[in-house]
């Protein structure tokens, strides 16, 4: 069996079908990488028009989307090539990923043009895998006090002549911005890049709680991998820890893999924050999918033991070797959230703060095809970007 690219038409059966708010038994039908039709209860039967896939009882879900990804199988976005940013997908595809955004380092300006150039370049080519929507510029406007695995030597106050001059030359590619809200002339770029259509989130900050609520003030909604590189939360200063967990125009990215953050305090952000606001992503670098030893993120040595990334140097924790298959079913094992509940961190949510919702991020009539297909344990079997096959797992 073959599905035709974007011509397709056939049926996934047998599968539990993971909707915004419930499962439901049945079969899903795609037509022209669209969802044409979702029967609950039926059981699909081959037609001279069509093909069936046997779920065999395993999970259809919206394909995930990470928000906040450097690379991986070996590659990185800062690479700036195609064959790299192939990789990244393929690998990521395989996992779940159907969207993702081509997540920069703190780096010289020419470094980060090439990124923005190579992703513009990719998108318009053909995108084998899964899709680049666009591209995360994390840093390298940060602060000095918290740069994690970012390189200090080009750290910056923000530019806004910067994003405006990138937003000229690329117009809609940069879908976020990540800043250190406290520096000079943050609220100004805040407030610049949020009314021109770009997430803008705060991270390697040592934000005051009044500073994060005034740069929400100014539009921003959303803070990177929340709990790490960041103030934290203190009695009588709330910090920028204090700001997210309270503050519900922000919504929280979350890296579920145990390591850059206790389940413990995994289960008091989804306590804190409704479940809308909460964005899982995996941070993963170069190592993702590949096995420990000697790497590199933002030009820095990065050693992965155990497959657990940290800087050669200072022992700080760079990226992560997660997935977001992984992060899944972390939750599912550490928390009390459902699998509709954590489809919706792992897509749905994603999907509207990039405002793509209308066509991918929840599996409903009109939809993108962008799904995948699992087995009972949550064990990628297949992936779909627009109802073309962009992974299948050898059975």
């Amino acid at each position: 069996m073959k599905e035709n690219e974007y011509t397709n038409r056939f049926t996934l059966c047998n599968v539990r079908i993971v909707l915004e708010d419930r499962i439901e038994e049945g079969s899903v039908v795609i037509a022209n990488g669209l969802i044409e039709r979702i029967d609950v209860g039926s059981k699909a039967e081959s037609g001279a028009d069509r093909s069936v896939i046997d779920g065999e009882g395993g999970y259809v879900l919206p394909g995930f989307i990470d928000m906040h990804v450097h690379g991986g199988f070996g590659a990185d976005f800062m690479d700036a090539s195609r064959d790299s940013y192939d990789k990244i997908t393929g690998f990521h595809a395989a996992n779940g990923t159907t969207t993702m955004l081509a997540t920069t380092m703190t780096a010289p300006k020419s470094s980060i043009e090439a990124v923005l150039e190579a992703a513009a370049e990719y998108r318009s080519a053909g995108m084998p895998y899964a899709a680049l929507h666009g591209v995360h510029l994390e840093g390298p406007f940060i602060s000095e006090k918290w740069p994690g695995a970012q390189n200090p030597a080009y750290i910056l106050n923000p530019q806004l002549s910067w994003m405006q001059e990138w937003a000229e030359r690329w117009p809609g590619l940069i879908s976020q911005l990540t800043l250190a809200p406290e520096k000079e002339g943050s609220v100004e770029t805040i407030a610049w890049t949020s009314q021109n259509g770009i997430v803008t989130a705060c991270g390697h900050t040592d934000a005051l709680y009044t500073e994060i609520e005034a740069a929400a003030d100014a539009g921003l909604s959303q803070a990177v991998h929340t709990y790490n590189a960041m103030r934290g939360l203190h009695h009588r200063e709330p910090g920028t820890l204090g700001a997210v967990l309270t503050d519900n125009r922000i919504h929280a990215e979350l890296i579920a893999d145990g390591h850059h953050v206790h389940p413990v305090a995994i289960r008091l952000l989804v306590a804190a924050k409704p479940a809308d606001k909460v964005i899982l992503i995996t941070d993963a670098m170069s190592a993702a999918g590949m096995p420990d030893g000697q790497y590199e993120l933002g030009a820095l040595p990065v050693i992965v033991k155990d497959g657990v990334a940290r800087l050669a140097e200072g022992k700080a924790l760079a990226g992560s070797s997660l997935t977001m298959i992984g992060a899944f079913r972390f939750m599912l094992e550490h928390t009390d959230l459902t699998i509709p509940q954590i489809s919706r961190m792992a897509s749905g949510n994603a999907a509207r703060q990039l405002r793509i919702d209308d066509r991918t991020g929840s599996i409903a009539i009109g939809k993108q095809a962008d799904l995948v297909l699992t087995d009972a344990d949550l064990n990628v079997r297949r992936t779909w970007v627009q109802g073309r096959t962009v992974f299948a797992r050898k059975e």
